[in-house]
């Protein structure tokens, strides 16, 4: 970890590999009045909306839209079961399973056509009291259950003993982004109101805690983190099916979840502040996490540690190194390709565009992890067999 003062704030890297794009957000962030104690940006860091991907930030009574993202509640979850992936011939894990599970999970921009069971959806919250989460109802019940697309993924993986896991990484679908966007367009607007010291050309436009702004974003946030873990239950749950017809005595354990994309109320150095992770996972002492790897390399199950410096926060993944522009633009599909199938890797890529997500997008999962080992201890290490993209 390296500590730089930039703007007179302290500001804690855990990588020495910051591209120009993400410093310059960087900096902006530093330039927060709001900012509280020091600023924490984890080695999977790369450029996003107004805050890089990989930051974590803490602000006094304030919150940031654009600090939490569009996809809110974002995040992975993971189940080991009690079956040897070298007992499942390659015909059954190509036929029955992976073609079963794009049966029943739509892909990319699709929905349910049907509207799914209430019973799928968050409980416990005023949805009445909602402005947008209110008007999406119809809409999320086509939405739940459905992978989404970018880097969301299905992966069947194994572990060390060659014992098989599912992983799925995916969010609150257009819910998060309605929710993400017009709060930030409301934030940007009371800004202008407020003759707020904030630049606007900096894209972090807040919602002051007390206002009945901040109390609307924040009750729908915490909407859209929810719906976003029913989605990954779901398609788990659909999943366990898939596998259960396919491979007879299948059993599975609980799942693990964990989210990237949220704000939070918690105490650090004294205070009670409003914790901002983008891109970034909670590692408080004990916590079990999820950081992923690029398309067909590892993943890892991960305990926290409870590192202060971080706000008991880790990485979320690899990160970004190509934008996907660039990714089309440059990458080999050939050589992508290669790498997967000497792996024996079920994959889908079909062609050029695939490359937005290719493994050479991304950073060096094995040099991120190595980066944060003051953040996380390493509990299993997962590789891919088989995997689904959005």
């Amino acid at each position: 970890m390296e500590v730089k003062i930039i703007n007179n704030r302290p500001v804690k890297i855990w990588t020495s590999e910051v591209e120009d794009s993400a410093m310059s957000q960087i900096e902006n962030l530093t330039t927060l009045p709001f900012l509280f104690h020091h600023l924490a940006i984890m080695p999977d860091v790369h450029a996003g909306m107004g805050m890089p991907i990989g930051g974590v930030l803490a602000c006094y009574d304030a919150i940031i839209p654009n600090a939490v993202g569009v996809d809110i509640g974002c995040g992975m979850c993971a189940v080991k079961t009690n079956w040897k992936t070298t007992d499942i011939p390659l015909e059954v894990l190509r036929k029955d399973i992976m073609r079963g599970i794009r049966k029943r999970i739509p892909l990319g921009k699709t929905h349910h056509k049907e509207a799914q069971d209430e019973k799928y959806l968050p409980t416990g919250f005023d949805v009445d009291g909602m402005e947008v989460v209110k008007r999406r109802q119809h809409s999320v019940r086509h939405e739940v259950g459905t992978l989404g697309g970018g880097n969301h993924f299905i992966e069947l993986q194994k572990d060390e003993t060659d014992t098989l896991w599912v992983m799925i990484h995916s969010g609150s679908r257009n819910l998060g982004k309605q929710v993400g966007d017009h709060y930030n367009e409301v934030a940007a607007r009371l800004n202008r109101k407020w003759h707020s010291v904030v630049a606007p050309e900096i894209r972090l436009p807040f919602l002051a805690r007390g206002s009945k702004e901040y109390d609307m974003y924040f009750n729908e946030m915490n909407y859209c983190v929810e719906f976003a873990l029913c989605n990954r239950k779901l398609m788990m749950e659909r999943i366990e099916d898939v596998l259960a017809s396919a491979l007879q005595g299948i059993k599975f354990e609980p799942m693990i979840n964990i989210a990237h994309n949220y704000a939070a109320i918690e105490h650090h150095f004294g205070k009670d502040v409003i914790v901002h992770r983008k891109g970034a996972t909670l590692a408080r002492k004990g916590t079990t996490g999820i950081i992923p790897g690029s398309q067909g390399t590892a993943s890892y199950i991960v305990e926290g540690l409870g590192n202060p410096d971080s706000f008991c926060s880790c990485s979320h993944g690899a990160g970004r190194t190509l934008s996907r522009k660039a990714a089309v633009r440059t990458l080999n599909m050939a050589e992508e390709v290669a790498r997967l199938e000497a792996k024996g890797i079920v994959h889908a890529i079909r062609c050029q565009n695939d490359m937005e997500e290719a493994s050479g997008a991304y950073k060096d999962i094995e040099q991120v992890i190595a980066n944060q080992l003051d953040l996380v201890k390493i509990k299993t290490r997962l590789l891919p067999i088989a995997v689904i993209k959005g």
